[in-house]
């Protein structure tokens, strides 16, 4: 289901002293010590600063400006491109189209080859690989940073815990989403999301369950982990770094429509403030499978049997 910045906002700090006027009559003082004391004083101020700042985990300076750098050439070359690109299928979708939404349709798992089974697994296979890229150079760039997967909750301290969490959030977040998606449909504002048209091989339903798996560890790790943990980093405040989070995820899933995007947009409210809450990215890949898995199978079962289901 896949398809940076702008002024970013800084941890500030008060200046460590205000205006000082010095008494022309203690000039031999302030030259003797009173003007050292004062910078003493500011550059106690400014350690002070600094140590909270640190203690926060928020970073300055050249480091700061490195990972601000790191955060748009990840986004660039991955989910934000996937944006922009979902973008312009939406225009293509209402300009070019002559079709309204709800008579166009929006493939997520397509077959390439039809009729050479063999190729066209081949296909999906290096499509749900060259997928997991992105998450593999977040993971490389946690690690250069001194960081790692468990710094944004990716590890096996809780397994029980996260997989629990990540069940219940993908039984209330996907039972709401199909709600909204029938009903956005139904007003004209999505296109029908077809999630697969693979024929029926034995590869179908493990590639579909690897396709689902691979949306769930990329979307996770970008999004609500690395994106999240490193806005925080810049000193953003987390209902701002909550509601770009959500817009990113939104973006992206434009080609679907509106309703995509709103959809998205909500859960990337929930799935981010979790993430705010808990540190922890495990849950939330855990509950993106589910609800992938479930939408992927539960079509192959479905589609043309019952009524409310848009095909």
């Amino acid at each position: 289901m896949v398809q940076l910045a702008g002024s970013v906002g800084p941890h500030r700090a008060a200046p460590a002293g205000g205006s000082t006027i010095v008494n022309s009559g203690l000039s031999k003082g302030c030259h003797d010590g009173g003007v050292s004391l004062l910078h003493r004083d500011a550059d106690s101020g400014s350690a002070a600063v600094a140590d909270v700042a640190g203690r926060r985990g928020v970073v300055t300076g050249g480091r700061r400006r490195t990972l601000v750098t790191e955060v748009w050439i990840v986004f660039a070359i991955s989910l934000g491109a996937s944006g922009l690109n979902a973008l312009l299928d939406l225009i293509k979708d209402l300009t070019v189209t002559r079709a309204p939404l709800g008579k166009q349709h929006a493939i997520l798992n397509g077959s390439v080859t039809p009729d050479r089974p063999w190729l066209d697994l081949a296909f999906q296979l290096f499509f749900i690989a060259s997928g997991l890229v992105p998450a593999a150079l977040v993971v490389y760039l946690l690690h250069r940073s001194k960081e790692s997967l468990h710094t944004i909750g990716v590890d096996r301290t809780r397994l029980r815990r996260d997989f629990g969490f990540g069940a219940l959030l993908a039984a209330c977040v996907g039972g709401a989403g199909i709600v909204l998606y029938i009903g956005a449909h139904a007003a004209g504002a999505n296109l029908v999301v077809v999630p697969t048209t693979l024929g029926p091989h034995w590869w179908r339903v493990p590639v579909l369950l690897l396709s689902a798996a691979q949306n769930g560890i990329y979307e996770e790790v970008l999004v609500s982990g690395y994106l999240l943990h490193r806005l925080r980093q810049f000193g953003w405040n987390d209902n701002v770094s909550l509601v770009t989070s959500a817009a990113l995820r939104g973006s992206y899933h434009l080609y679907q429509g509106f309703g995509g995007f709103a959809g998205n947009f909500a859960m990337g409210l929930i799935f981010g403030r979790f993430y705010q809450r808990t540190g922890r990215t495990l849950p939330l890949i855990v509950a993106h499978t589910i609800m992938d898995a479930v939408s992927f199978i539960g079509y192959i079962y479905l589609a043309g049997k019952v009524s409310w289901l848009p095909t």
